[in-house]
């Protein structure tokens, strides 16, 4: 079992949770963040004050899903949220111990499974 987590751009949501839809990836949570990566910083003017401003708007992705998934988790993401300018984002996979569904008590593949599917 992987988390993957991914880091987009905003505008990029609709279409990354599209081709999740597509590969089958049921269940994840969607957060808006800010943070700094390789964009170069931007200057507004605010009120009359120019303001550097060094945190861009993001949104990050967190899926728990059983290894087979891993992959074409990965694949739908970079497909659907790359725009090829810096600043598309980043995508970690990172090992998980142990899930547990709260409702059912389920463990691990399981837990992560979508309801109804059996698989």
């Amino acid at each position: 079992m992987k988390l993957v987590k991914a880091i987009i751009r905003p505008e990029k949501l609709t279409d990354v949770l599209f081709a999740l839809f597509e590969a089958d990836v049921r269940g994840f949570t969607v957060s808006r963040v800010r943070g700094h990566g390789g964009e170069r910083e931007a200057e507004e003017t605010y009120r009359g004050t120019t303001v550097r401003r060094e945190l861009a708007d993001k949104v990050q992705l967190d899926i728990g899903v059983s290894d087979p998934f891993v992959e074409p988790t990965v694949q739908a993401i970079l497909r659907a949220a790359r725009t090829g300018d810096v600043g598309d984002g980043k995508i970690f996979v990172l090992p998980v111990e142990k899930v547990y569904r709260i409702r059912t008590g389920e463990e691990d593949r399981a837990a992560v499974t979508p309801v109804g599917t059996g698989s």
